[in-house]
């Protein structure tokens, strides 16, 4: 992911990827602590496959939510389903030639958690900043908004989340920096995009929350749907900030590797932990849905009977 100067008895250069699966770097690491971090990492696969799934079934049967935000909290869940589905495994895989000390296996299984984690999580936050501009529209336009925000246009953004991903990942075959400074770009690109969503939202809704306290009686109707919409936000915000808290420690890690002119095996640990937690996002999310969005909730509940009694 980053490349830095490796030295052991001698200086060379190395992506700190390729090292990963280098004798001279994780040779040492204990076949205790790499079963204790497949154990972790199957469970996390587990829970984040079925907690998603049933997400996505509570999605699919429940019609409150308008149709194009229902759409872009599905395709998050997708995306969290597929970490569970498709990267843990092949990072399972990874450990697992990492014990059996198969160094050809381990690079391409390697490659392909570093590709499809690239792009599950860069639809993830380009995702999760769509909602955030959803919700500053539903705000900003009134009673417009669902004559501009339609499904047909939804999908094609999220469309469009996935192809231009899906093409950047194909071009690290011919070059290997081009999903790294890809994610970079879309990662500034979305935070700042996000910030200032919410940022708007708040102001605007503290400007409306005045404008309420001047006349109480005959904005009743319009304190409740501020309420509503208030929480609407509120809930999205905390997906959003459980996204960023995950994946801040391996952000910051990834910098520090990058100044790095020596590896340990201390770092190599510390980079699993990041990894794991920012795997553990997907575990979380569907919890989140069901602890902040009652609609959600009460589909999940409803779909729990239906298929247990």
């Amino acid at each position: 992911m980053s490349t830095a100067n490796f030295s052991s008895g001698g200086s060379h250069t190395k992506p700190f990827g390729e090292l990963l699966c280098s004798p001279s770097l994780v040779g040492g690491l204990q076949q205790q602590l790499s079963i204790c971090f497949l154990a972790v990492d199957i469970l996390l696969s587990i829970t984040a496959f079925a907690g998603n799934s049933l997400i996505l079934v509570a999605l699919h049967k429940e019609s409150c939510l308008h149709p194009p935000s229902k759409l872009l909290y599905r395709c998050l869940a997708t995306t969290d389903l597929l970490v569970g589905l498709v990267v843990q495994p092949l990072h399972a895989a990874y450990l697992i030639s990492v014990v059996q000390e198969q160094w050809s296996l381990c690079r391409y299984a390697y490659y392909a958690v570093f590709i499809t984690g690239s792009v599950l999580f860069l639809v993830s936050l380009m995702t999760m900043t769509a909602i955030s501009v959803d919700r500053l529209l539903a705000l900003m336009l009134g009673l417009r908004y669902k004559q501009i925000v339609t499904l047909k246009r939804t999908y094609i953004i999220v469309t469009t989340f996935w192809v231009f991903t899906l093409v950047a990942s194909l071009c690290e075959i011919f070059y290997r920096r081009i999903i790294l400074l890809y994610s970079r770009l879309v990662t500034s690109f979305c935070l700042i995009i996000s910030l200032a969503s919410y940022t708007k939202i708040f102001c605007t809704l503290r400007y409306h929350q005045a404008q309420v306290g001047d006349q109480q009686q005959s904005s009743q109707t319009k304190a409740q749907n501020m309420a509503r919409f208030r929480e609407a936000v509120y809930n999205a915000l905390w997906v959003e900030l459980a996204l960023v808290v995950c994946y801040v420690p391996i952000y910051v890690l990834g910098i520090v590797i990058t100044h790095t002119k020596k590896y340990s095996l201390l770092l190599v640990v510390t980079w699993e932990v990041t990894v794991t937690l920012l795997y553990f996002n997907s575990t979380l999310n569907p919890f989140l849905y069901c602890w902040k969005i009652s609609e959600v909730r009460q589909a999940v509940k409803h779909t729990i009977r239906q298929t247990f009694c």
